[in-house]
């Protein structure tokens, strides 16, 4: 199997995979049946890496895995190619809208345990999706998904993720994006649960107006660690691309973001965007930013922004002012913080998902 990357390559400089490569892995026990989200969309389920057809709905435009012949350098996804044995292909034909589809990862077993679930997503000429991720689970395991996803000219995806897995998992995502002319990728993580994650997203765009909006807050505690990574290549002129991270961590936690935005030769008229802000809880917490920008147009306006700071006092001691008692007053501020990430994301569902999700973090704290 393809050897896990280090920190001697400049994209895992922040992110140490040794305490994943010290533990070993066993096959995906046969998995229990969990308490699934009670949300009245059509889903797919997958429990410990596989799909269980009892709990899934009959969605017309989804097809069975099929294992593909992985072509990039990617040390995950070369792993992930190597190794997986499910995962579900969605092709959503020209000028369909299929809606919300719901898609549900579960994971638990007593012995350590892998999986490594593959996806394709596929939307034709002016289709449009809306997909919302959740995974979760207990116990020890690795989850390392990798999403390919290929949007025609003038399609519209928007890929809302909540990575919410046990405190004692290992999370690696690979998803990577191509975006025809005038498409959409609106892309959202919510990264709150795994003792190591990493959210690695790849966009690039092909053609003339296509649009990436790749978002994400990290909330994590403890000894937590959570990277954010993405790179966004402008291949096209009259691209926009928008970043907004925003990271709050407790305890000991560490965060990263690494952000890249790459600019073609004949990607004119470029507008590129990314910012990346943290709140710091306490003295133990670290956050790592990496923004960067290569460029080889003229007319092009990009930019990146990053802060990290601790709750404004003064801010704190209004609200405790009017009565409010600290731990709301720290939470409203937070969730107040956090807004500007989440704004984008306006389904209904999903945005119920990560509000609730988000509360429950702070109550835990």
């Amino acid at each position: 199997m393809t050897a896990l990357p280090t920190k001697k390559l400049e994209a895992w400089r922040y992110t140490d995979l040794r305490p994943l490569a010290s533990i070993e892995f066993s096959a995906p026990p046969p998995a229990a049946i969990p308490a699934l989200p009670e949300i009245d969309l059509p889903r797919l389920v997958f429990l410990n890496g596989v799909l269980a057809k009892e709990l899934s709905s009959p969605f017309a435009y989804a097809r069975n895995f099929q294992a593909i012949a992985e072509d990039t350098a990617q040390p995950l996804a070369l792993i992930n190619a190597e190794t997986a044995q499910d995962g579900v292909t969605l092709n959503i034909p020209a000028g369909v809208d299929a809606g919300t589809l719901l898609l549900i990862s579960h994971a638990s077993g007593d012995a350590p345990f892998a999986f490594h679930l593959r996806h394709r997503i596929t939307l034709g000429e002016g289709a449009q999706l809306t997909l919302i991720e959740i995974a979760k689970g207990e116990g020890v395991y690795w989850h390392d998904p990798v999403t390919d996803i290929e949007l025609a000219q003038g399609a519209k995806f928007a890929h809302i993720r909540l990575q919410d897995e046990s405190r004692e998992a290992f999370h690696l995502a690979t998803i990577r994006a191509r975006v025809a002319g005038a498409a959409v990728y609106d892309h959202f993580t919510a990264t709150i649960g795994a003792r190591l994650s990493r959210t690695e997203i790849g966009a690039v765009l092909t053609g003339t107006g296509a649009l990436a909006h790749l978002n994400g807050v990290q909330l994590l505690a403890g000894t937590q660690h959570g990277d954010f990574t993405t790179v966004v290549a402008h291949k096209a002129p009259g691209c926009p691309s928008r970043q907004t991270v925003k990271s709050v961590l407790a305890g000991t936690a560490r965060g990263v973001f690494q952000g890249r935005i790459e600019v073609d030769r004949v990607a004119q008229q470029t507008d590129g965007f990314q910012l990346s802000q943290a709140l710091l809880l306490s003295p133990g917490a670290e956050m790592d930013i990496k923004p960067e920008l290569e460029i080889f147009a003229d007319d092009v306006k990009c930019s990146h922004g990053a802060t990290i700071g601790a709750l404004d006092a003064e801010q704190l001691f209004y609200l405790r002012s009017r009565g409010i008692p600290e731990d709301q007053a720290r939470s409203m501020l937070i969730r107040a913080f956090l807004e500007e990430a989440l704004e984008p994301v306006t389904q209904p569902q999903a945005r119920a998902v990560l509000e609730e999700a988000i509360d429950g973090w702070w109550v835990k704290q």
